[in-house]
């Protein structure tokens, strides 16, 4: 979903960095829709990124800028252990390699932009009240533990010149468009989502629950921003937390309220789910993201605001 909003925005733009986009080359699980706009060529293809032969046939086009998008969600990483590692880990890994191959035989003159997207899962509990720029990764779930590994070996692939990488620590995106995914935090946008289409929704944490939230729109924003950045602002640390909005999920359905009324809450039906809740138990909930804030990164300021976007983006019928 966020792959295909950034190539509609890199078709409407026509140029990332400053640079006219000369071609594309979108990659996917499944054959992606190649953007309408775009005034510039673009591939299509279907890969499995955690093919071995896929990394070097991709990176042998020795691209600019890399997005480096491709996982699987983290209650699917959660319950499938070795698929996990094999999509977000070696896959991730096996891209590196392929680009560190290519900047050896082009005698170090290839040295792409790559834009990595990690998680706020890379933290883990206990939490202090706001996790600031200097807060310990210790992640509490398979997912977050393959992207904090993720993370580190970006910044020592950067260290050593291979490529200029930088890290983004998404917060959950919310409110996703389509039908629900495995991932465990489908329900922040399930309980929005559903109720403005008429529909029930399940919500299996109680609504005490906080959580850090961003748009689509504000993710497609950070991608593009992050292939511009003067990453020597960065130093060696290069990953970052990306700035949101804390709410609970009280605060999301008093938000829902004020948009599409009492009739819309009232679809929402709890359900508790105990392996949702441990799972999201070891999720941060608030953060103090100066540091990117300081570089130009920006995001939503209110939960109602998120739900504006969604409305303004995607939702097009009519609001009960």
């Amino acid at each position: 979903m966020i792959g295909r909003k950034l190539c509609e925005r890199l078709a409407r733009d026509g140029q990332l960095a400053g640079n006219r986009i000369d071609s594309a080359d979108l990659v996917d699980i499944v054959t992606p829709s190649p953007p309408s706009l775009a005034d510039f060529p673009t591939t299509s293809e279907a890969f499995d990124i955690a093919a071995p032969y896929v990394a070097p046939k991709l990176i042998a086009r020795r691209p600019d800028v890399v997005f480096l998008l491709a996982s699987i969600v983290s209650g699917e990483a959660e319950s499938d252990f070795d698929k996990g590692y094999a999509i977000n880990l070696d896959g991730t890994r096996m891209l590196f390699e392929a680009i560190r191959r290519e900047h050896r035989l082009s005698g170090g003159a290839y040295r792409p932009r790559l834009v990595f997207t990690s998680s706020i899962a890379v933290f883990g509990a206990p939490f202090p009240e706001t996790i600031d720029d200097d807060f310990f990764s210790t992640p509490l779930t398979s997912y977050g533990t393959q992207k904090a590994v993720c993370e580190l070996l970006l910044a020592d692939y950067s260290r050593r010149g291979f490529f200029d990488g930088v890290g983004l620590r998404l917060p959950t995106i919310c409110v996703r468009p389509g039908p629900p995914n495995r991932a465990a935090s489908g329900f922040f946008s399930g309980i929005i989502r559903e109720p403005l289409a008429g529909r029930e929704a399940i919500l299996p944490v109680a609504e005490t629950v906080r959580h850090w939230h961003a748009s689509p729109r504000s993710a497609v924003g950070f991608l593009v921003h992050a292939a511009s950045l003067d990453l020597a602002k960065l130093g060696a640390r290069r990953n970052l937390t990306m700035p949101g909005v804390s709410a609970t999920v009280g605060e999301q359905i008093e938000a829902l309220r004020a948009v599409a009324g009492e009739a819309a809450t009232r679809l929402i039906r709890r359900q508790r789910d105990e392996t949702i809740e441990r799972i999201v138990a070891g999720w941060p909930s608030r953060f103090d993201a100066s540091r990117a804030l300081g570089l130009g990164f920006t995001a939503e300021s209110s939960f109602a605001e998120i739900i504006r976007v969604y409305r303004e983006d995607e939702y097009v019928g009519p609001v009960p």
